[in-house]
């Protein structure tokens, strides 16, 4: 069986790491077509707008895509592409797992988290407006339906993947409406997993926890702003965006990414990082049930890491994107 796919190969550095990451995926046999769809920098040339209609409809197709990192036009009033993506799709679920890499700078060692974001309201709704000349109202969205629909989402990847704990992050003190709503739903939600640890705990409070023992927490659930900000912070203590994987993840479709940004000062100069698309791309694989695959790559990734020959420059090595992608085909 053939699972076709819609690469958007991005910009910047995207062309490179989305390249290197379909190598290593051919190269284990992963059964995927590809279908290239513009995006990003090269949407805008042809369609005036980073996100086409013509793009959304190829996801829709095949229900599956795997996106590198997107250049968003500054002033003008684009919206970033990768909102417009997240809301036309209603892919409601942003998946951020963060877990310690062999022989990456700077990583927290032992850590293992899955971060879980709600990804199609909040400040993300992009309802604002100036009520007088120099005042500007933004308002934060927040209905039970998206807190529910996140939270069994999050509940029934722990039963099915192991996990034990759960936090949900809020601000409903300050907040009590929007945050308390979500709050709300979690629980409810809970109650139908009573086997599954549940506790809330304050944004604030989380922010001051996390850089000093993530060891503590397993599995966060987030809004859409709180989720945005603290999976960067874990991010970081992993070694940075260059390593981690990411997901937007719907009822109808599925878009992997490299959370990263373009990179424009190395792009075309052959020494991107592909680890967070690559990564990404092998959520994909567990996403439709290629675990075998999945799991080949990944232990030959961990070996190169630890081996720690073929590094790329940011990972404190001197290879480029194609001899680290070499070493990782060679490992396979």
């Amino acid at each position: 069986m053939k699972y076709r796919v819609t690469l958007l190969e991005g910009d910047g550095i995207g062309p490179e790491v989305t390249g290197a990451t379909c190598r290593i995926l051919a190269a284990a046999g992963a059964p995927i077509e590809w279908e290239r769809a513009p995006a990003g920098g090269e949407a805008m040339e042809k369609y005036g707008v980073p996100m086409p209609e013509v793009t959304l409809e190829s996801i829709r197709k095949n229900r599956l895509g795997l996106k590198g990192p997107l250049m968003t036009p500054k002033g003008g009033g684009f919206r970033s592409a990768n909102v417009t993506l997240r809301q036309a799709l209603d892919l409601y679920v942003g998946l951020r797992p963060v877990k310690t890499l062999p022989n990456i700078p700077g990583a927290w060692p032992g850590l293992d988290l899955v971060l879980f974001r709600e990804n199609t309201e909040d400040l993300y709704a992009g309802i604002e407006h100036e009520v007088t000349p120099g005042t500007v109202v933004s308002l934060k969205t927040s209905t039970v339906r998206a807190g529910e629909r996140i939270s069994r989402w999050a509940f029934e990847h722990m039963r099915y993947r192991g996990r034990r704990t759960i936090h949900c992050c809020h601000k409903a003190p300050i907040n009590p409406l929007a945050d308390g709503a979500f709050l709300n739903a979690f629980r409810k939600v809970g109650g139908e997993y009573p086997f599954i640890e549940q506790l809330d705990i304050g944004v604030d409070t989380l922010s001051l926890l996390l850089p000093m023992d993530p060891s503590r927490f397993d599995v966060l659930l987030l809004q859409n702003l709180y989720g945005d900000i603290l999976s960067d912070l874990c991010a970081g203590l992993a070694g940075g965006l260059g390593v981690v994987p990411g997901a937007n993840i719907g009822s109808k479709a599925a878009v992997f990414e490299a959370v990263h940004g373009t990179a424009p000062d190395i792009a075309g100069k052959g020494l991107a990082n592909p680890l967070a698309v690559l990564l990404s791309g092998l959520m994909l694989l567990e996403h439709v049930g290629e675990w075998k695959i999945a799991g080949r790559v990944e232990r030959a990734v961990w070996d190169v890491l630890a081996a720690g020959k073929h590094l790329t420059g940011d990972l404190g090595g001197k290879a480029g994107t194609a001899e680290f992608t070499d070493a990782i085909i060679d490992a396979l």
